[in-house]
């Protein structure tokens, strides 16, 4: 491992005052205090800060179990000359079904313009990557790689491996929902902006679309909404279309009190 070429950002709240001096002996530390926002204004945050050339997301309740793990990643990146990737390892929670720290190059992040959009609160930040990535491997362009490999165990509390703390108790499970919903336009735009980089064409605007949230306001207009935000869009492989809608689906009756299986 070469821990000198190893970059720890750190996001703190202000009012996190025990958390102001953490620091380490065997990596560079940088410490951002600041007042609290959303996940995605932390990630984009930290992102200014770093001054590497791969961009690993991680949250403060992930452990790396492999030895090694540093090389690995880097061989991921030396794959593509082009730079252009999402790759994540195994978090021994959802495994390959879900990025939960997603790992980027510096030239994909600025491709994409804002990869942790801001607008997120508290989740689907990977989950709106792996969509991004899935548009261009619906293209013919396979650009994603899982790690089953590489350990980095999330310690959630839905798991057992945590306690429900503050974080969660003040963080809503579903708000972020309807967001991910109002931004498949911006997914769309970014998955265009990697695929022209790929084919060295131009790159289209990126505009961020005004993220116009909405929310059924039943159950049976939820049933039918969620499947046909989704099933339409050409864009994405229909396998994963119907996971999004049958989740979705699962989400919403879930948020409202009803059993519904394999809602992560």
């Amino acid at each position: 491992m070469q821990l000198e070429r190893i970059e720890v950002i750190l996001y703190v709240d202000e009012d996190d005052t025990s958390s102001h001096y953490l620091d380490s002996e065997d990596v560079s530390v940088v410490r951002i205090i600041g007042p609290e926002m959303s996940m995605g204004g932390y990630n984009s945050a930290c992102l200014a800060r770093a001054r590497g050339d791969i961009i690993i997301l991680v949250n403060d309740d992930m452990v790396i179990q492999t030895s090694g793990w540093d090389k690995k990643i880097v061989d991921v990146d030396a794959e593509f000359t082009d730079k252009i990737y999402l790759a994540y390892s195994n978090d021994l929670h959802k495994g390959h079904n879900q990025c939960t720290f997603p790992i980027l190059s510096r030239r994909t992040c600025e491709l994409l313009v804002e990869p942790y959009p801001i607008a997120y609160q508290g989740a689907f930040i990977d989950i709106h990557l792996l969509d991004i990535f899935k548009r261009v491997q619906h293209a013919g362009f396979d650009r994603i790689r899982y790690l089953d490999d590489v350990i980095f165990e999330h310690l959630h509390y839905r798991i057992g491996k945590a306690s429900y703390d503050e974080t969660y108790r003040r963080r809503s499970r579903f708000k972020d929902d309807p967001t991910f919903i109002a931004m498949a336009s911006d997914r769309s735009v970014g998955g265009k902006r990697l695929l022209n980089a790929l084919q060295k064409r131009a790159l289209p605007e990126f505009k961020q679309a005004e993220c116009y949230k909405y929310t059924p306001g039943g159950i049976f207009s939820g049933i039918c909404y969620f499947p046909r935000k989704f099933l339409f869009d050409n864009e994405l492989p229909l396998r994963w279309r119907i996971f999004l809608g049958y989740w979705f689906i699962g989400r919403y009756l879930a948020a409202h009190g009803f059993l519904w299986p394999f809602v992560r």
